[in-house]
Parts: structure tokens; sequence; C-alpha cells
């Protein structure tokens, strides 16, 4: 069974593999980066940051505010190295512009991930919230794996790191 997003087919060939026929993947989050579980949060983090500033290089900051519905002052903190509190929907719009699927359909897509990695690992948010030293409580990881509530790109890293090294 495949699942078709865009313009692109997903074909489930491993329990951890899909294959992608079709359109670019270059936007979907949790794929920008091999083993995310032998990074630490902060390297995840870093490595998410390099791609959304190749992005901003690419397209200009200001169209990228614009077209992805990013406030510019967030995007110049990044540029500058300040850091940002971008969500994951945010940061999913910006990788939208260079790549398909859209940015809606990338954030759910590394949602999903999330849910699929505490799945195979066996975790339940309890065992993610111990395993983050409590650095996010467990109905707090619940409502923003299931985008209830936001989750920062920080967040997100944090939290697949954690979960993709636990498989």
């Amino acid at each position: 069974m495949g699942f078709i997003i865009g313009r692109t087919l997903q074909l489930p060939i491993g329990p951890r593999t899909l294959l992608y026929v079709g359109g670019p993947n270059a936007g979907v989050l949790h794929e920008l980066v091999a083993d995310p579980g032998e990074l630490t949060a902060a390297e995840l983090y870093d490595r998410y940051v390099t791609e959304l500033l190749a992005v901003i290089d690419e397209h200009g900051l200001e169209t990228v505010a614009e077209r992805a519905n990013v406030e510019r002052s967030k995007l110049r903190a990044l540029s500058k190295g300040e850091g940002s509190d971008l969500t994951l929907e945010e940061a999913a719009e910006v990788f939208a512009l260079s790549a398909e699927p859209d940015g809606e359909t990338i954030a759910l897509l590394a949602r999903d991930e999330l849910l699929m990695g505490m799945t195979t690992a066996v975790l339940d948010v309890e065992a993610v919230e111990s395993g983050l030293n409590g650095e996010l409580e467990a109905r707090e990881i619940q409502s923003k794996i299931e985008g209830r509530y936001p989750m920062t790109l920080r967040e997100f890293a944090l939290l697949y790191g954690y979960i993709d090294g636990a498989r």
C-alpha cells in the first residue's frame, strides 16, 4: 500500500524505509538528516537551521518571509545566528519553498514520524518525558505531537533525536 502526497507516491519497502516515486522530497523534515538519533538535540537543530538558511539564501529573506508567512524578525534572527523560536509549521513552510510537498504536509509527516518512531520503539509519552529528563511534560509531548499545541523546531529536534535513538 502506498500513499500519494502531492505528486509523490510513497511506498513502504521496509520497517523504517519509504521509497519515493515522483517529485523531490528534500523538504521532508524528518529526512533531512541521516541517523538523527546519533546526534544531540542541539546538533540536530543546527542541521535543520543550516538547511533553512540554504533556503533563505536561495530565495532571499523578504521572499521567504512573504511566501512562507513567517515573521521577518524570526528569519533575521536565524540568519544572524541568534537562534529563533520557529515553529515546526513555520520551518515546514520555509522548506516547502524549495521542495515538495507543501508545508502543511511536511509538518504532518514530521509529526507522523514521531508517532511511528514511538510505536516502533514501544515508547509512550511518559517514557519520552523520562528519556528527556523532564524537559517536556508527558501531556505537553502528546499535545505537541498530535498538533493540538504548537511545537518549535527546537522541540521537534529534541523529540525526534530521542525517539529515533530509542528505536
